[in-house]
Protein backbone atom coordinates (compact mmCIF):
# COMPACT_ATOMS: atom_id res chain seq x y z
CA UNK A 1 0.00 0.00 0.00
CA UNK A 2 1.62 3.33 -1.19
CA UNK A 3 1.85 6.20 1.55
CA UNK A 4 0.52 9.40 1.73
CA UNK A 5 2.58 11.91 -0.14
CA UNK A 6 3.69 15.55 1.36
CA UNK A 7 4.56 17.78 -0.89
CA UNK A 8 5.51 21.90 -0.02
CA UNK A 9 3.33 24.20 -1.35
CA UNK A 10 4.62 27.12 -2.83
CA UNK A 11 3.67 30.74 -3.43
CA UNK A 12 3.74 32.58 -6.78
CA UNK A 13 6.83 34.00 -6.07
CA UNK A 14 8.40 30.36 -5.41
CA UNK A 15 8.56 30.75 -1.76
CA UNK A 16 7.56 27.97 0.34
CA UNK A 17 4.11 29.05 2.66
CA UNK A 18 2.81 25.20 3.80
CA UNK A 19 2.75 21.63 2.81
CA UNK A 20 -0.22 19.82 1.60
CA UNK A 21 -0.84 16.03 2.18
CA UNK A 22 -1.70 13.86 -1.55
CA UNK A 23 -3.30 11.08 -0.78
CA UNK A 24 -1.75 8.05 -1.91
CA UNK A 25 -4.97 6.49 -4.38
CA UNK A 26 -4.37 9.30 -6.36
CA UNK A 27 -1.11 10.80 -6.32
CA UNK A 28 1.31 7.61 -5.23
CA UNK A 29 -0.06 4.45 -7.25
CA UNK A 30 1.72 2.44 -9.63
CA UNK A 31 2.44 4.08 -12.91
CA UNK A 32 1.23 1.44 -15.47
CA UNK A 33 3.14 2.60 -18.26
CA UNK A 34 0.63 0.38 -21.09
CA UNK A 35 -2.02 1.92 -19.66
CA UNK A 36 -1.03 5.10 -20.19
CA UNK A 37 -0.20 4.24 -23.90
CA UNK A 38 -3.18 3.08 -24.54
CA UNK A 39 -4.86 5.97 -22.95
CA UNK A 40 -2.89 8.53 -24.85
CA UNK A 41 -3.71 6.04 -28.16
CA UNK A 42 -7.18 6.56 -27.51
CA UNK A 43 -6.71 10.58 -27.36
CA UNK A 44 -4.86 10.79 -30.17
CA UNK A 45 -7.18 8.91 -32.33
CA UNK A 46 -10.09 10.53 -30.86
CA UNK A 47 -8.36 14.00 -32.38
CA UNK A 48 -8.03 12.49 -35.63
CA UNK A 49 -9.80 14.22 -38.44
CA UNK A 50 -10.39 11.25 -40.19
CA UNK A 51 -11.19 13.40 -43.72
CA UNK A 52 -8.75 12.20 -45.98
CA UNK A 53 -10.84 11.19 -49.06
CA UNK A 54 -9.69 9.77 -52.78
CA UNK A 55 -12.01 9.35 -55.83
CA UNK A 56 -13.24 6.22 -56.57
CA UNK A 57 -14.94 5.20 -60.14
CA UNK A 58 -18.08 7.02 -59.11
CA UNK A 59 -16.49 10.25 -58.20
CA UNK A 60 -13.77 10.88 -61.46
CA UNK A 61 -15.51 13.07 -64.19
CA UNK A 62 -15.30 11.87 -67.90
CA UNK A 63 -14.90 8.38 -68.78
CA UNK A 64 -18.24 7.43 -69.91
CA UNK A 65 -17.31 6.93 -73.62
CA UNK A 66 -15.47 3.16 -74.45
CA UNK A 67 -11.91 4.14 -75.36
CA UNK A 68 -11.91 2.44 -78.38
CA UNK A 69 -14.23 -1.17 -80.07
CA UNK A 70 -13.86 -3.85 -77.59
CA UNK A 71 -12.19 -6.19 -80.70
CA UNK A 72 -9.84 -5.48 -83.96
CA UNK A 73 -7.27 -2.96 -82.63
CA UNK A 74 -4.37 -5.31 -80.88
CA UNK A 75 -4.50 -3.36 -77.92
CA UNK A 76 -5.98 -4.30 -74.21
CA UNK A 77 -10.10 -4.46 -73.92
CA UNK A 78 -10.61 -0.97 -71.71
CA UNK A 79 -14.14 0.35 -71.09
CA UNK A 80 -13.41 4.03 -69.42
CA UNK A 81 -10.78 6.03 -69.40
CA UNK A 82 -11.45 6.70 -65.87
CA UNK A 83 -9.94 3.16 -64.83
CA UNK A 84 -7.62 3.06 -61.93
CA UNK A 85 -4.93 1.60 -64.30
CA UNK A 86 -4.80 4.87 -66.18
CA UNK A 87 -3.75 7.95 -65.76
CA UNK A 88 -5.77 10.51 -64.35
CA UNK A 89 -8.12 7.61 -63.74
CA UNK A 90 -9.75 6.74 -60.23
CA UNK A 91 -8.27 4.97 -57.12
CA UNK A 92 -8.79 1.87 -55.73
CA UNK A 93 -8.51 0.86 -52.04
CA UNK A 94 -7.57 4.86 -50.89
CA UNK A 95 -8.56 6.49 -48.03
CA UNK A 96 -12.28 7.64 -47.49
CA UNK A 97 -13.68 9.71 -44.55
CA UNK A 98 -14.27 8.00 -41.26
CA UNK A 99 -14.16 8.34 -37.75
CA UNK A 100 -10.89 7.10 -35.54
CA UNK A 101 -12.56 7.77 -32.29
CA UNK A 102 -13.45 5.16 -29.81
CA UNK A 103 -13.09 4.60 -26.12
CA UNK A 104 -11.89 2.51 -23.56
CA UNK A 105 -13.98 1.48 -19.84
CA UNK A 106 -14.14 4.88 -17.41
CA UNK A 107 -12.61 3.30 -15.09
CA UNK A 108 -9.18 2.49 -17.14
CA UNK A 109 -9.50 6.21 -18.19
CA UNK A 110 -9.66 6.80 -14.30
CA UNK A 111 -6.61 4.51 -13.26
CA UNK A 112 -4.27 6.16 -16.62
CA UNK A 113 -5.14 9.75 -14.92
CA UNK A 114 -4.08 8.61 -11.75
CA UNK A 115 -0.81 6.50 -12.99
CA UNK A 116 -0.42 10.16 -15.12
CA UNK A 117 0.10 12.05 -11.86
CA UNK A 118 1.70 10.18 -9.96
CA UNK A 119 4.76 9.81 -12.75
CA UNK A 120 5.02 13.50 -12.35
CA UNK A 121 5.20 12.98 -8.97
CA UNK A 122 7.42 10.53 -8.83
CA UNK A 123 9.67 12.39 -10.62
CA UNK A 124 9.87 15.22 -8.80
CA UNK A 125 7.92 17.19 -11.51
CA UNK A 126 4.50 17.95 -9.69
CA UNK A 127 4.33 21.54 -7.82
CA UNK A 128 1.56 23.04 -5.60
CA UNK A 129 0.90 26.66 -5.76
CA UNK A 130 -1.44 28.31 -3.12
CA UNK A 131 -3.12 29.83 -5.74
CA UNK A 132 -2.48 32.03 -8.91
CA UNK A 133 -3.97 35.54 -9.76
CA UNK A 134 -3.27 37.83 -12.47
CA UNK A 135 -4.11 41.32 -12.59
CA UNK A 136 -4.87 41.32 -16.10
CA UNK A 137 -5.08 38.59 -18.71
CA UNK A 138 -1.28 39.46 -20.20
CA UNK A 139 1.16 37.15 -21.90
CA UNK A 140 3.94 38.76 -19.76
CA UNK A 141 2.12 38.23 -16.56
CA UNK A 142 2.11 34.54 -17.14
CA UNK A 143 5.73 34.48 -18.54
CA UNK A 144 6.97 36.02 -15.78
CA UNK A 145 4.98 33.70 -13.42
CA UNK A 146 6.67 30.53 -14.75
CA UNK A 147 9.67 32.15 -15.38
CA UNK A 148 9.51 33.18 -11.27
CA UNK A 149 9.28 29.22 -10.57
CA UNK A 150 11.84 28.54 -12.81
CA UNK A 151 10.41 26.79 -15.34
CA UNK A 152 10.24 26.05 -19.00
CA UNK A 153 7.33 23.68 -19.98
CA UNK A 154 4.47 23.09 -17.61
CA UNK A 155 0.81 22.33 -17.87
CA UNK A 156 -1.02 24.15 -15.43
CA UNK A 157 -4.67 22.84 -13.45
CA UNK A 158 -6.85 25.20 -12.41
CA UNK A 159 -10.14 24.12 -9.97
CA UNK A 160 -12.47 26.23 -12.67
CA UNK A 161 -13.29 28.87 -15.10
CA UNK A 162 -10.80 31.94 -14.78
CA UNK A 163 -10.64 33.80 -18.43
CA UNK A 164 -7.61 36.27 -17.22
CA UNK A 165 -5.20 32.97 -16.81
CA UNK A 166 -6.53 30.97 -19.56
CA UNK A 167 -6.09 34.35 -21.82
CA UNK A 168 -2.93 34.95 -19.88
CA UNK A 169 -1.44 31.46 -21.20
CA UNK A 170 -3.16 31.25 -24.45
CA UNK A 171 -0.09 32.85 -26.68
CA UNK A 172 2.67 31.04 -24.42
CA UNK A 173 3.73 27.75 -26.97
CA UNK A 174 5.43 25.81 -23.70
CA UNK A 175 2.52 26.57 -21.40
CA UNK A 176 -1.04 25.54 -21.08
CA UNK A 177 -3.86 25.90 -18.67
CA UNK A 178 -6.75 23.24 -18.29
CA UNK A 179 -9.62 23.56 -15.64
CA UNK A 180 -9.45 20.21 -13.39
CA UNK A 181 -12.25 18.27 -15.33
CA UNK A 182 -10.70 18.64 -18.38
CA UNK A 183 -7.01 17.08 -16.80
CA UNK A 184 -6.11 14.50 -19.36
CA UNK A 185 -2.93 12.10 -19.33
CA UNK A 186 -1.92 13.53 -22.66
CA UNK A 187 -1.36 16.93 -21.87
CA UNK A 188 -0.06 15.88 -18.16
CA UNK A 189 2.85 13.95 -19.83
CA UNK A 190 3.12 16.05 -22.84
CA UNK A 191 4.41 19.01 -20.80
CA UNK A 192 7.46 18.91 -18.43
CA UNK A 193 6.17 20.18 -15.53
CA UNK A 194 2.84 19.78 -13.68
CA UNK A 195 1.47 22.86 -11.61
CA UNK A 196 -1.70 22.44 -9.77
CA UNK A 197 -3.27 24.97 -7.59
CA UNK A 198 -4.74 23.93 -3.94
CA UNK A 199 -7.65 24.13 -4.99
CA UNK A 200 -7.38 21.87 -8.38
CA UNK A 201 -5.90 19.37 -6.11
CA UNK A 202 -9.04 19.39 -3.94
CA UNK A 203 -10.92 19.10 -7.48
CA UNK A 204 -8.73 16.26 -9.02
CA UNK A 205 -8.95 14.15 -5.47
CA UNK A 206 -13.46 14.55 -5.64
CA UNK A 207 -12.84 13.11 -9.29
CA UNK A 208 -10.24 10.34 -8.90
CA UNK A 209 -10.50 9.33 -5.35
CA UNK A 210 -12.57 6.44 -4.25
Amino acid sequence: MSEPLTVAVLSQQNERVGEMTLPAEVFSGPVRRHLLYETVKMQMANRRAGTAKTKTRGFVSGGGKKPWRQKGTGRARAGSTRSPLWVGGATLFGPQPRDYSYRTPASARKSALRAALAAKAKAGKLLVLDKIELEAPKTKLMAQLVAGLEIDSALIVIPARDDTIERAARNLPTVKVLRAEGANVYDILRYDRLILTQDAVQALIGRLGS
